[in-house]
């Protein structure tokens, strides 16, 4: 067997073929070898839903030499790679097998049992004292380099540095992965342990954050909008007029000069973000205030409390806690109980604040980054929109001042390619489904496998996995159940139109999509596991969630009256 196998360290059962898929006419996959066709390989819908531009796969990719690091630094027994491929024009990823020789497996797990724990109990100190002033000051470096009287090799230098300064905040996030994952499980493992059973709806109530960037930026959002009540006029025309009016006539009305000064500061401190976080193609709102003109609009309209969603999240949460401490009595247990559930609750601020640091923050920079340099090469007439950069790919960036180069007829082409790909409905996997990458390889859940696996395999089988149209099962993600009318959201464009109490449902949420939290009265998304970002958000705003049903957006149109039940993962269209 190859070196390359990625079953060569597995067990004959985890080794166990469960499923292949290998492509068909519609959509055709281009496998360089048998270990790619070896691999499962998921789509990731989690971070990069639509067509993925030839620039970000190129060189922005979460996925390769910064996943490598992480598996090595710590000496994971959970995989040796992490690589991605592009079928269809989307984005897969696959989680390669662990490859230690089997002298070496016991000396590393051993070695891996005794590192994480202390990574996992200094680990915030380290984020707040090294990582957040390291990677504030990465951030400055990308976006403001003085590009006055540089040419365009100034600007390739300036990219490279860049792009080294990108792979290590890449590296970080997986450093902080992998740490707040061993304090999550460590305190679940302690459930287990002292109950016997783990109560999941009670640990996700407990495993939310108190302090982070996410609260940050609602209250400071908040605060604009109590400015804006305080302003008859101001006031007068969020309620009445639409965004793009309100932007226009907002500088005219007599308070709106200091307004328009607190939404600069807030796209200068919260704006480097867009409508989705792993990608260089979307405008952040630093670049266009247009949805913070739109959050503030459906705050005033609404009446937005950010006080009230705070506090009913901490009293949620210290109900729990006290709930769970009542359930044991004695006091040893309970001691190593209150110390994994309060390095728990320590690391929980990490989720939101490596996203705003890094996984927007670092992101959103690098758009602006390249975009200049896509001015750069429109000036030189090399491209005929700054956007066409994006289009290329890293070696062709550095080619295209190269006389007949085709850099046009390369992102004409490219244009089309992802517009074609816009057409296709992605599968959720391809490749070869082993017992190990479905069920052993623990990042999976972050996209709700094994269910969505098993999901589909029943479906096959003939199985009722869903029971009807209007019954759709899916993955338990925030506890609760809520009635409301559904509203099928596809991007943020659509964010002014959901009103007060409705069920948002849509493919997935990001960072970005926190301001709708506040109006909406519970969450139903296709993919996603428990651990996905719209299963936390909805825990700390205390709405019931459904995640990975795998076809809500499909079945659910805007205006049916729906009954979601976050306990059960359920669905239920009943109006």
């Amino acid at each position: 067997m190859s070196d390359r196998s990625p079953v060569k360290y597995l067990s004959e059962e985890d080794a166990k073929v469960l499923a292949t898929y290998f492509g068909d006419d519609k959509v055709k996959v281009d496998w360089k070898d048998e270990f790619e066709k070896s691999l499962f390989w998921f789509y990731d819908d989690l971070h990069c839903p639509n067509p993925i531009s030839p620039l970000y796969f190129d060189v922005g990719g979460w996925w390769g030499p910064p996943c490598e690091y992480m598996y090595r630094r710590f000496g994971a027994p959970i995989g040796s790679e992490w690589i991605g491929k592009k079928i269809g024009g989307y984005v897969y990823t696959a989680v390669v097998p662990p490859r230690t020789d089997p002298d070496k497996v016991q000396g590393l797990f051993d070695y891996y049992t005794k590192v994480m724990p202390i990574y996992a109990d200094t680990f915030y100190d380290r984020w707040i004292n090294s990582y957040v002033p390291e990677l504030k000051a990465a951030g400055n470096y990308i976006v403001n380099y003085s590009r006055e009287n540089k040419g365009i090799p100034e600007l390739l230098i300036h990219m490279e540095d860049c792009l080294d300064l990108q792979e290590r905040a890449l590296r970080i996030h997986w450093i902080i992965n992998l740490a707040q994952f061993q304090a999550s499980t460590e305190f679940t493992n302690m459930c287990k342990e002292i109950f016997g059973e783990v109560d999941n709806d009670l640990i996700g109530k407990i495993n939310v954050s108190r302090q982070d960037k996410n609260w940050d930026s609602l209250k400071a959002l908040w605060e604009i909008k109590q400015y804006i009540c305080s302003v008859p006029d101001l006031k007068t025309l969020f309620i009445e007029s639409p965004v793009e009016n309100i932007i226009a006539k907002v500088g005219k009305i007599q308070g709106g000069d200091k307004l328009l000064k607190m939404i600069a500061d807030y796209q200068e401190e919260y704006g480097y973000k867009a409508v989705y976080t792993h990608e260089y193609i979307y405008k952040t709102w630093k670049e266009d205030p247009t949805p913070i003109f739109e959050a503030l609009r459906g705050y005033i309209i609404n009446d937005y409390d950010y006080y009230k969603d705070y506090n009913t999240c901490i009293q949620t949460q210290e109900a729990a806690i006290k709930e769970l401490y009542s359930r044991t009595k004695n006091a040893r247990e309970l001691e190593k109980l209150k110390k994994s559930l309060e390095l728990c609750i320590k690391m929980a601020p990490l989720t939101p604040d490596h996203h705003f640091y890094i996984d927007q923050g670092i992101y959103a920079r690098m758009r602006i980054m390249f975009l200049n340099i896509g001015k750069a090469y429109v000036n030189a007439g090399i491209l005929n929109d700054p956007e066409d950069i994006f289009m290329l790919e890293y070696n062709e960036i550095r080619c295209a001042g190269v006389s007949n180069y085709p850099v046009k007829e390369l992102v004409k082409k490219r244009r089309e390619e992802m517009e074609t790909a816009k057409a296709i409905k992605p599968r959720e996997w391809y490749g070869t489904a082993t017992v190990w990458s479905v069920y052993k390889e623990p990042y999976k859940t972050l996209w709700g496998y094994p269910q969505k696996f098993e999901a589909e395999m029943a479906e096959k089988a003939n199985k009722a996995y869903i029971i009807d149209e209007k019954v759709i099962k899916g993955i338990p993600g925030s506890p609760g159940v809520a009635e409301g009318v559904a509203r099928f959201v596809e991007s943020p464009a659509q964010f002014d139109e959901i009103q007060n109490g409705e069920v948002l449902v849509c493919k997935m949420t990001n960072p970005a999509w926190v301001i709708c939290f506040p109006k909406i009265s519970a969450l139903v998304t296709d993919t996603g596991g428990a651990l996905s970002h719209p299963a936390v958000v909805s825990r700390e705003f205390g709405i019931p969630c459904v995640v990975g049903t795998r076809r809500a957006t499909q079945l659910i149109k805007t205006g049916m009256r729906v009954r979601v039940d976050g306990n059960t993962g359920t669905v239920e269209v009943i109006g």
